[in-house]
């Protein structure tokens, strides 16, 4: 009963670890011969019958019976007349089997093989752990904010294993509180030490296409796939996808009427803008789908070069570009061509002057500031509203109705 009061005394903590009886056992039985090796070193010689229905482990020990002054090894020899204190018929050469007591270990031994129980349990926790979650990479989780820190956000899932957010992993616009829920996927697992390290992800492309698959039930059972995604994070993402029943409306689905079944996805994203298209293996039709909303007057590949130049008329090209270059940018890694814009001219637009033009009279940042919105020539930006464009760029207004005049005096001249 003694090693009975002392396992139950050890596995206290069996509960709070969800680790079953026979699990414990095993642990149980390597942290006592890690035991007996330090107080005997040996433990050839010692047999631990472990029986989980009970929680009861017994610990003996062989020994062979030599003559008096014999004995060599005190561990695995024991002396005629020492064997004789426990059978009084014992002969030299036989076997003796003696009942270890976990108490004569002693105290301190006691101590350190609670204390390495606990680190062996925690280590089989670690183990399971990184499997359970290795298994789920890639799969949509949600866990509760425990801790907000600069540059990483400590979760907390319902069982209380720790997941690490950090900044990079974070929409630009994520804004976190202790107690909120946070939804992401799992992208990676790996091992500190002997503590595995999870960090969830919400800026991963494959973020988006699980939200789909979560949102929409026609991604979930195969119906519609999802070809490719592409996204800048909380600005921007391109989706296509494809259908091999005829029946079915891939795009029509994934939005829904008035944009209901995707609202919830940009929702979660931050408001993050999603543009779905057909996917096609025509790559001039793909790329005039990808640069959507622009309408495409004509596209001339060089499949080899896996580049592409794209026709546009002039009020098109900044709805190609579009806000800061994120739409033909997202169209390029979308359809895997380098995208050229070339823009179209027209008898009435034939006078128009490349804002380049002006560089002596605009700083060039100035003039980068409007490119990166799709407007290169002096006419471009007259027709634009002053306080858009000031939305739009990071320019001032002061700035852009200076620049207005200087483009003015031209045609006025």
């Amino acid at each position: 009963m003694e090693n009975l009061a002392l396992i139950e005394s050890f596995s206290e903590f069996k509960d709070d670890k969800l680790i079953d009886r026979v699990t414990l056992m095993a642990i149980l039985e390597d942290v006592f011969r890690n035991a007996l090796k330090k107080k005997y070193g040996s433990d050839d010689n010692f047999d631990i019958i472990i029986n989980p229905d009970k929680g009861d482990m017994e610990i003996w020990r062989n020994r062979v019976v030599v003559a008096d002054g014999d004995v060599e090894d005190s561990n695995s020899q024991i002396s005629l007349s020492e064997a004789r204190k426990i059978e009084p018929d014992f002969e030299v050469g036989e076997d003796v089997s003696e009942e270890v007591k976990l108490i004569d270990l002693g105290r301190r031994a006691i101590l350190a093989l609670r204390q390495n129980l606990i680190s062996k349990i925690h280590e089989h926790d670690n183990t399971n752990l990184y499997k359970q979650f290795k298994d789920i990479i890639g799969e949509i989780y949600t866990a509760e904010v425990h801790h907000v820190r600069p540059k990483v956000v400590i979760l907390v899932d319902d069982d209380g294993n720790e997941i690490v957010l950090p900044k990079e992993k974070q929409i630009p616009s994520d804004f976190f509180r202790k107690g909120d829920n946070v939804k992401g996927i799992i992208e990676s697992v790996e091992l500190k030490g002997n503590k595995p390290q999870i960090v969830m992800s919400r800026t991963s492309e494959k973020f988006l296409e699980k939200l789909f698959e979560q949102e929409i039930p026609e991604v979930f059972d195969g119906l519609i796939m999802i070809k490719k995604v592409v996204r800048i994070p909380g600005e921007k993402a391109k989706v296509a996808v494809d259908s091999y029943d005829d029946r079915i409306d891939p795009v029509g689905a994934c939005v829904g009427m008035k944009g209901s079944r995707i609202h919830g996805i940009v929702r979660e994203l931050g408001n993050e803008n999603i543009d779905v298209i057909n996917f096609t293996t025509n790559p001039s039709l793909l790329i005039s789908r990808a640069l959507s909303p622009a309408k495409v007057s004509s596209i001339k590949l060089d499949e080899a070069r896996k580049s592409a130049e794209v026709f546009l008329k002039l009020e098109e090209v900044s709805k190609a570009i579009g806000r800061g270059g994120q739409n033909i940018k997202l169209a390029s890694l979308l359809t895997g061509f380098e995208l050229d814009v070339i823009r179209e001219g027209s008898a009435t637009e034939d006078d128009d002057v490349e804002l380049t033009e002006f560089s002596d009279e605009i700083d060039g940042w100035i003039i980068d500031e409007f490119a990166k919105i799709g407007l290169d020539t002096a006419k471009s930006i007259l027709k634009q509203d002053v306080a858009d464009l000031a939305r739009r760029t990071d320019l001032e207004e002061e700035t852009i109705l200076e620049v207005m005049r200087i483009l003015k005096e031209e045609f006025e001249d």
